[in-house]
């Protein structure tokens, strides 16, 4: 087993990556945990998302600062996703999430694939008309987002990623909404998603809060590079970035669970 105070450095590049792409890091956090210091899987995940909430929290405040966060859009989101984190947790104590994670991890390469080539056809950045927080809340599409970010909290407390690695998508494919505004949407988001999902698993005595808090020690400076670096790079980069982090994401759940 690796010593704790790599978990430091760990969490400092996965802090930068996650604030990027709005993702949380959980994807490379859990790994990271089963893998060198030998957590059980449901351990991981637990200790991932609390640590997600510290990361959301550093890169929201950022992204405040940016004036990049609609605020309103975010909280309806909240909605189903902090229900949808809960619920994912509690699954998370009673069965094995092999399936979910294989369906998952295919799911994510396909988006991440279709996004992949969709930017590569597009010669020119997006030019549509980008719709305010106030206009988008009133628009139908938040209805369909709020229902299928609800899957994205799920995912969220089962799998113990942070759901933006589905929420992100939903708001840029379905809703129609810049990557940059997305990403910083996203890690609002996200912290009460994760606080949702954390609860269940306080009460189930499934984290290592010490270990939670070595790692967030990392991530919350590496949110801040991340937020600052994610405002100089094309919304095309900035996507393409997300895409091939799904990429990665996906075929890491698929042989983490096959």
């Amino acid at each position: 087993m690796l010593d704790l105070w790599l978990l430091i450095i760990f969490g400092f590049f996965i802090g930068i990556i996650a604030s990027m792409t709005g993702i949380g890091g959980g994807i490379f956090a859990v790994p990271v945990l089963t893998l060198f210091y030998g957590f059980i899987v449901n351990n991981a995940t637990a200790t991932s998302l609390t640590t997600i909430i510290f990361t959301a929290i550093a890169s929201t405040i950022n992204y405040a600062k940016q004036k990049r966060i609609y605020y309103r859009t975010g909280l309806i989101l909240v909605i189903t996703t902090a229900p949808g984190a809960y619920l994912g947790a509690w699954l998370a104590t009673i069965m094995q999430e092999k399936l979910l994670g294989i369906i998952f991890g295919v799911f994510l390469i396909l988006v991440a694939i279709r996004m992949i080539i969709s930017l590569l056809k597009k010669k020119n950045e997006n030019k549509d008309e980008v719709k305010t927080d106030s206009e988008l809340i009133k628009s139908r599409k938040i209805i369909i987002g709020a229902g299928l970010s609800f899957f994205g909290g799920v995912a969220s407390g089962l799998l113990g990623i942070g759901g933006g690695t589905l929420v992100v998508p939903v708001m840029t494919v379905f809703m129609g909404m810049p990557i940059h505004l997305a990403t910083a949407t996203s890690m609002f988001t996200m912290i009460f998603t994760s606080i949702s999902g954390v609860t269940k698993y306080y009460q189930s005595d499934l984290i290592n809060f010490p270990v939670a808090l070595i790692l967030a020690a990392g991530t919350i400076f590496g949110a801040q590079v991340g937020a600052y670096t994610s405002k100089k790079i094309s919304s095309r980069n900035l996507s393409l970035l997300f895409g091939i982090v799904l990429l990665i994401a996906g075929i890491n759940m698929i042989i983490k669970y096959w």
